[in-house]
């Protein structure tokens, strides 16, 4: 069933201009439609924010603000922005309309792409990343739904939406932005947003399509995240055999649990990206994994598939060493001539002699030529992630030997894992030629410095010294540290931490001061008493009606009994007196009549009955006269007889 007939905006036009012709998408924010610009005649995507969130002002100044900045990103690899407007409840974005699949339903069809796919869908992507860094943007929530796949094989990132300026903010307020299973351990952990959380999440979706599966898998979304921040990705070859050790190495490059160890932005990725793929051999490239499915879309006359069919091209035809001679030997046996005539004896072993002679020296020659140029050579095995124990056995099964063994720490290989080699995997290398290890030990680890006493800022820098990072910043009253200095910090000071984690400390306000009460007084006493306890003070603009008297504090805050740190500062309200109101004239009415008028005009209520009205139910007095005004709130006395 289709729903978008159930969808009141399919059928209207925006703004007299944009025509809704059917519902594409909905997410958390906003509902996508292609619809039709009937004054330009073109055909258009439109992004149009739920009424609900389009009832809040501020949500809807930072979609207009961020239109905006997504339609400075003129790239072609950028979904473009054309147009924003409103149109009653509506708030909606115009933005190019690409006919064809998300990398979602690829991989939803066909599982792991073969290398060559993958990064033939990363590097457009990285490109249009990387105009977006370099502009000032970072886009947050970069994953395989945002990666548009035109029917012509162009590929778009969308949903710029998300972008905010680089350095106008840092940290993410509230909920943290993003899916999952692409968010940065440094999203998850302090909210710290940069060039740097995009790499992490093009490495994931590269992963992804090198493998078919998420790196990190989870019953929970938390389950995810406690991944993220606490396993690194695991390399590619490590579920598809055989995998080249270059691409292993983009993605533990990009995934880096460390920022600072990932390519500073999308730019630098492509570099490394480019790089790698000019160290791949066409094999190694179109080498299909075994998680990749493609029976199913074989047939190009009954297709069903959402992919593009620019992408439905068969990869070539695996090298297959068998079948060379025997594809020679049918060209032969094809080409064969009519049968030779009889020859003579003599001849025939003259000719014999010769034709063997001629074939010793060709294939003497041969073997000459094929020694010098490659006969004497072989190639660095790919040992990326293999132990020790792995590595020399590779070596040795290639002819080479191990010159030495280097180690260094590591925050994406594990311990006693080879971090690289020397020459690099792929490297063209004589036999019986040394390659030396470099054999990771791990993650650098650091002892959290005790900072307890120490100044904020000579804080900070001691962690810096230690090879750690200032992290969050909180505060908290402190019998015996000063103001300023720092009371603990979190993980506590002795614990072992990764370098360049980042450490939150909790800085002391000093000794709480409790707030004394000052309603009633005077501002000049009041501001005394406030003053003498260490606390500054501040009067409200407006005064209030109260029953304190004008010019007398009528209200503070904080309140009474509140603990504030030195220095910081109590608010006054000052009283204008009370609110004078007209009393009713409730002489003669029955008492529960003239009781409701009184309430209703705002008194109180007392009645005086007397001997003689222990029995009357007529109101005969009242202690101020109808008419009169008194204070809102005060009593007023009726006599009843």
């Amino acid at each position: 069933m289709d729903t978008t007939l159930q969808d009141p905006l399919v059928g209207q036009v925006l703004d007299g201009r944009y025509r809704v012709d059917a519902r594409i998408a909905v997410g958390g924010m906003a509902t996508v439609y292609r619809g039709l610009d009937t004054r330009l005649d073109r055909v258009l995507a439109l992004k149009v924010m739920h009424p609900a969130l389009a009832a809040d002002g501020s949500f809807v100044e930072r979609f207009i603000r961020e239109a905006k900045s997504a339609a400075r990103l003129d790239h072609p690899n950028v979904v473009q922005v054309f147009d924003q407007g409103t149109d009653g409840s509506y708030v909606y974005l115009a933005m190019e309309y690409v006919s064809g699949c998300t990398l979602r339903d690829v991989l939803r069809e066909r599982g792991a792409l073969p290398p060559r796919a993958a990064l033939d869908i990363l590097e457009p992507v990285l490109a249009a990343l990387g105009a977006a860094h370099r502009a000032g943007f970072v886009h947050r929530d970069m994953k395989p739904e945002n990666v548009l796949i035109g029917d012509d094989g162009r590929v778009k990132v969308a949903d710029f939406g998300l972008v905010r300026t680089v350095d106008t903010v840092t940290h993410t307020t509230g909920a943290v932005l993003g899916t999952v299973s692409y968010l940065a351990p440094e999203q998850i952990q302090q909210g710290t947003t940069g060039p740097r959380v995009d790499v992490y999440a093009c490495g994931v979706m590269l992963y992804e399509m090198l493998t078919g599966a998420k790196p990190h898998q989870g019953e929970t979304p938390a389950q995810v995240l406690y991944r993220h921040v606490n396993e690194d990705v695991p390399p590619p070859s490590a579920v598809v055999p055989d995998l080249a050790a270059e691409l292993d190495e983009l993605v533990a490059a990009a995934t880096a649990r460390t920022p600072e160890t990932r390519p500073q932005d999308a730019v630098a990725l492509l570099a490394r990206v480019r790089e790698a793929r000019a160290r791949l051999g066409a094999d190694q490239l179109d080498a299909l994994p075994p998680q990749a499915r493609t029976a199913e879309h074989d047939n190009a006359e009954d297709r069903t598939s959402v992919i593009p069919r620019a992408l439905t091209v068969p990869r070539p035809l695996p090298v297959n060493e068998e079948e060379e001679p025997q594809a020679a030997l049918h060209r032969t046996s094809r080409l064969e001539s009519p049968a030779a005539p009889r020859w003579s004896g003599r001849r025939r072993r003259r000719s014999l002699a010769a034709v063997v002679a001629a074939v010793v020296l060709v294939l003497a020659g041969g073997a000459g030529v094929w020694y010098i140029n490659s006969g004497q050579f072989t190639t660095v095995p790919p040992l990326l992630s293999k132990t020790e124990k792995q590595a020399r056995q590779r070596l040795e099964a290639a002819g080479l030997e191990v010159e030495g063994v280097k180690h260094a720490y590591s925050d994406t290989v594990r311990r006693g894992a080879v971090i690289s080699t020397d020459p690099t995997a792929g490297a063209r290398i004589r036999s019986n030629d040394a390659v030396t290890l470099t054999v990771s030990d791990g993650p650098e680890t650091v002892d959290v410095p005790d900072l307890k006493g120490r100044p904020l800022d000579t804080a900070q820098k001691q962690l810096r010294t230690a090879g750690l990072e200032p992290g969050m910043v909180s505060r908290a009253f402190s019998q015996d540290v000063p103001k300023g200095s720092v009371i603990r910090t979190d993980p506590a000071a002795g614990t072992e931490r990764h370098a360049g984690s980042a450490i939150a400390l909790v800085v002391s306000k000093g000794r709480p001061i409790q707030v004394p009460d000052v309603t009633g007084e005077d501002l000049d006493e009041a501001r005394s008493d406030l003053q003498d306890a260490g606390l500054k003070v501040t009067v409200a603009a407006t005064q209030v009606n109260s029953d304190i008297d004008k010019g007398q504090v009528a209200r503070q805050t904080p309140a009474a009994g509140g603990r504030l740190a030195e220095g910081d500062t109590v608010t006054l309200t000052l009283s204008k007196g009370p609110e004078m109101v007209e009393v009713p004239d409730v002489t003669g009415d029955s008492v529960d009549d003239a009781e409701q008028a009184l309430q209703d005009a705002g008194f109180r209520v007392e009645e005086d009955r007397g001997l003689l009205g222990l029995f009357g139910d007529t109101v005969k007095k009242q202690s101020v006269k109808g008419g009169d005004r008194a204070p809102k709130g005060s009593t007023i006395k009726i006599t009843i007889r």
